[in-house]
């Protein structure tokens, strides 16, 4: 099973782990926004350009979710 919704950076669609998928919650909200893998691709590229470590990402990220 995969769960289909928008990339919080970029709003395209694209379907994602639920379990693990990166995420990002705005500030005053509960709510987990998932984050597609080409954003954080650009994301992780500009962090490695600043000196940063690159926020990890599961391998199972954006592949199906199994079903209980």
């Amino acid at each position: 099973m995969s769960v289909f919704g928008p990339c919080f950076v970029c709003q395209e669609g694209f379907e994602f782990n639920a379990d693990w998928v990166p995420s990002f919650t705005p500030s005053g909200s509960s709510q987990r926004e998932p984050i597609c893998e080409a954003c954080m691709t650009v994301v992780n590229g500009r962090r490695a350009a600043r000196g940063l470590e690159p926020h990890p990402v599961d391998p199972r990220a954006y592949e199906p979710q199994e079903v209980a």
